[in-house]
């Protein structure tokens, strides 16, 4: 082999060499463009993800801030609501309390009211003495029925005659004026005790009117705002 085709032959070679080479590289940079084209959609896909999920996130937190803000307005709502039928209902209760001013007005009327409130309250204490406080106004009423009062207990009980002691140190409040509204008053009535102050009976308009309107007070709700949606 002479030096020509020993030149050939190494040309070839080295095209031959170029070739692969070149298509080798070709190779890698489709490879690589692959990988990149894969890892960019990854790396896309991966931050769609994470703002869809921050959207999701903060969705949640208008929505979460959405319901509390109705809970808050509904409540308030409520509290409104409840607020206006306190106050119908006190205004009611207001009304009947002056109602009870009326009431010891009429002379006649009141020392009957009187008599059945002490009766009533010696049925409550059963005791042999008992200790009697009412206001300063209403004292000598109080004393013309004791004795009939007092006879009529003995009557239901088929007992003696209880010992009635009309307190004339101590008296229940006088009737409220509108002078001092909210001065500590009694608008009639009266309150027995046992001798030895244990036992105690309030039997005062006042404090039957608080106890009237307490176990009333469901069925006045009912009659009055049963049409109202809470």
């Amino acid at each position: 082999m002479n030096d020509t085709d020993v030149s050939k032959q190494i040309q070839q070679m080295v095209r031959f060499i170029r070739q692969e080479a070149e298509e080798k590289a070709n190779e890698i940079s489709v490879s690589a463009e692959e990988e990149f084209n894969i890892e960019k959609l990854q790396l896309v896909e991966a931050e769609k993800k994470k703002i869809r999920q921050e959207y999701e996130k903060k969705e949640k937190q208008v929505d979460v801030r959405k319901k509390i803000e109705y809970s808050m307005q509904l409540n308030a709502s409520r509290i409104k609501v409840l607020q206006a039928q306190d106050d119908v209902v006190n205004s009611m209760k207001e009304a009947a309390s002056k109602e009870l001013l009326n009431v010891s007005k009429d002379h006649k009327k009141y020392a009957k009211l009187l008599k059945d409130l002490i009766i009533q309250s010696l049925l409550r204490l059963k005791e042999p003495a008992v200790l009697l406080r009412c206001r300063k106004d209403d004292v000598h009423l109080v004393e013309s029925i004791l004795e009939a009062a007092a006879q009529e207990y003995a009557e239901k009980r088929d007992v003696h005659a209880p010992e009635i002691i009309v307190d004339h140190t101590v008296y229940l409040p006088p009737a409220p004026t509108h002078l001092n509204p909210h001065v500590n008053s009694c608008s009639g009535g009266v309150v027995l005790a046992s001798r030895d102050g244990k036992i105690v009976c309030e039997n005062t308009l006042d404090a039957r009117l608080d106890v009237a309107f307490r176990k009333k007070l469901p069925e006045i709700r009912r009659r009055l705002f049963s049409q109202i949606v809470a």
